[in-house]
């Protein structure tokens, strides 16, 4: 089995930052790719920003210039740090992972289960 938990949302006024974390646990062979994606009340889930395990990232363009995506290899650890933030950030957060699974190397996508992340005006 796999977990992820996500971390760090939170409220915070329109033009201030938060930093999100996501760490993976569990028999993880190796990560792949691993992303965030965000919705919003009544919207799809979109992705946001992704990162491979060999650093290549690639952002929405909503946040591009704003957000940072990361990762700690070592601790199966993503963050997004997210600055300059707007109202229409606010939404749900999902951590996602397309990772190889036990022993066998199996692999699934698997996903955390949300952080909100509420932007004020």
């Amino acid at each position: 089995q796999v977990r992820l938990v996500e971390s760090g949302g939170g409220l915070v006024q329109a033009g201030g930052s938060l930093r999100l974390s996501c760490a993976a646990s569990g028999s993880i062979y190796r990560i792949n790719s691993m992303a965030w994606y965000r919705q919003a009340p009544g919207k799809q889930r979109d992705l946001v920003a992704v990162i491979t395990s060999g650093g290549s990232t690639n952002y929405a363009d909503s946040v591009k210039g704003r957000f940072t995506i990361s990762r700690d290899n070592a601790k199966n650890t993503v963050f997004l740090q997210m600055n300059s933030l707007k109202t229409e950030d606010t939404a749900v957060y999902y951590c996602n992972a397309d990772l190889l699974y036990g022993i066998s190397a199996t692999p699934i996508d698997t996903w955390g289960q949300g952080t909100q992340v509420t932007v004020s005006s």
